[in-house]
């Protein structure tokens, strides 16, 4: 058999986020900064640091580089550790990014549509089976559920974050179960938008309501600001989505795509 039958066709979705400079508006916590040093500036780097002048160089040019002012770990397409939840999950210390088994972030994907939702709104334990239903998709131990609401196109714009409906504990708890371990959403967050879970939490003045599916208590991992989720089928793909390697980290950046079969 040819080398090129034995090697199926496949597409690269990319998942992820660009990472550029924050709009100078966006409150500083939530900003992304860079420095960019141009071609120019890296030869006047070249001959102080090693005194090779700009003329032995191509083009005169040395090296551009670029430097990260501000980057959290959350700021961009990113995967969340437990730690990040909570400092004990189970009553044992929770792993941080760099404790997780790789093996769960390249796994077979699934997609469940939720973008008829509006922001703030519940996505429910029956809502989540029927969409698995509707596609015909039986879940199996490590798949990647993403959720799909459509606030990717809102990346970017100031008022983001306060988009996008809510995945429950209670739905976490059933994927959990049923042996998923990465979850993701093209939304900021995977709990509601922040200021309506903050509502909620002072009106009921009782815990468990605010950020109550990152506190669940469970071992598990979110991808959270994806992108592009509407360009993938339902189910009968692979997802790759590893953090970078944060040494007591909370969360880490990541290139999360998805890899699709082409059709035959």
């Amino acid at each position: 058999m040819r080398q090129k039958d034995k090697l199926a066709a496949v597409a690269i979705i990319d998942l992820s986020a660009p990472i550029e400079p924050s709009p100078s508006e966006l409150p500083e916590v939530l900003r992304t900064d860079l420095r960019y040093a141009d071609h120019a500036q890296g030869a006047r780097d070249i001959e102080t640091m090693l005194g090779v002048p700009a003329r032995l160089l191509r083009d005169g040019e040395g090296w551009a580089v670029d430097e990260f002012t501000r980057l959290g770990t959350h700021n961009t397409t990113h995967v969340d550790a437990p730690w990040h939840y909570n400092s004990t999950i189970g009553d044992e210390r929770a792993q941080t990014i760099d404790e997780l088994p790789l093996e769960w972030f390249h796994a077979p994907g699934v997609v469940l549509d939720f973008t008829a939702k509006d922001d703030g709104d519940a996505v429910t334990v029956d809502e989540v089976d029927a969409e698995l239903g509707r596609i015909g998709h039986d879940l199996r131990p490590l798949d990647i559920v993403l959720v799909h609401t459509g606030r990717d196109a809102y990346y970017g714009e100031l008022d983001y974050m306060a988009r996008g409906p809510g995945v429950t504990a209670d739905a976490t708890r059933w994927l959990f179960d049923r042996g998923v371990r990465v979850m993701g959403i093209d939304a900021w967050g995977w709990d509601a938008p922040l200021h309506l879970q903050a509502e909620r939490a002072v009106e009921r003045d009782e815990p468990g309501v605010f950020w109550a599916a990152h506190q669940a208590d469970l071992p598990y991992s979110q991808i959270e600001r994806l992108v592009n989720l509407g360009a993938l089928p339902p189910d009968g793909f692979t997802v790759s989505c590893f953090p970078l390697r944060i040494v007591g980290g909370s969360a880490g950046p990541t290139r999360a795509v998805a890899i699709v079969p082409d059709d035959p």
